[in-house]
């Protein structure tokens, strides 16, 4: 067992702070700049670097303002009807994934429509960019001791002062790091590389990553003030997840029938 002791803090100097956390979005979105600059530069790929560029930084603006937008209203609903500005006091922390995802569909729209490119064409090309963020992502959550897993008498168990109660926990933050980040990275760089029909890489990054949302929920520990939805084991995660796996599913049966 280890007991976590990390300085969630990268960076210190008098009133300047800087946290891992916001260190690991730079590196997301760096990365998927890096990535998508490299696939543009690709013989007929039909982007270009500014265009890149330019997806790349609305892209940031949609996960930030839909993660929190999405924090707000999928786990904190109540305390947002007692207090509607609490939505902007993003100095006290909180991101959503499926809100991030939902700023990053929007942004996703209105790009299409001033580039005159289709929705699924700009969905298929983010795709793979996306799980570098993510893995940096989970891996600030452990740095910062933050959404820790459930109790285990595992070897590997963490012990995270923040939880309160000194009791040894499963690092679900890394689960995460390594199935949203490397595998589903690998996945979709893979299977993007070669030619697919139009939705299919949207299709396959909806399904992955919620099959694995869903499955490292279980040694997730809920939100304490939710808990389980339903049934004594459904989190809030798996139910926004949920409907991601199934339009995954539906998004590849669609693409491939298509095709045929």
């Amino acid at each position: 067992m280890w007991i976590h002791n990390i300085n969630p803090l990268a960076l210190e100097l008098g009133p300047l702070q800087i946290h891992w956390y916001g260190l690991m979005y730079l590196i997301g979105f760096g990365g998927a700049w890096w990535l998508g600059n490299r696939r543009a530069r690709q013989p007929c790929s039909g982007w270009t670097e500014q265009q890149v560029s330019d997806l790349v930084f609305w892209g940031a603006v949609g996960v930030i303002v839909g993660g929190r937008a999405g924090y707000v209203l999928f786990y904190n609903f109540d305390y947002f009807l007692q207090d509607p500005l609490w939505l902007f006091a993003v100095w006290e922390g909180g991101m959503s994934f499926h809100g991030g995802l939902l700023g990053v569909l929007a942004v996703a729209w209105l790009f299409a429509r001033r580039q005159g490119k289709t929705f699924f064409e700009i969905g298929d090309f983010i795709a793979p960019l996306v799980p570098i963020g993510l893995g940096a992502g989970r891996l600030g959550n452990f740095i910062g001791g933050e959404v820790w897993g459930r109790p285990t008498d595992q070897s590997w168990g963490v012990i995270f002062p923040r939880a309160g109660d000194m009791l040894a926990r499963h690092p679900s933050q890394l689960y995460q790091m390594l199935l949203e980040g490397v595998v589903l990275f690998v996945l979709l760089w893979w299977f993007s590389s070669r030619p697919r029909p139009r939705m299919a890489v949207s299709g396959l990054f909806l399904m992955a990553y919620g099959s694995f949302r869903f499955l490292v929920e279980f040694v997730r520990e809920p939100d304490g003030h939710l808990g389980f939805i339903a049934f004594d084991w459904l989190t809030m995660g798996q139910l926004l997840s949920l409907p991601m796996l199934l339009l995954g599913g539906l998004l590849m049966l669609l693409a491939y029938r298509r095709k045929t």
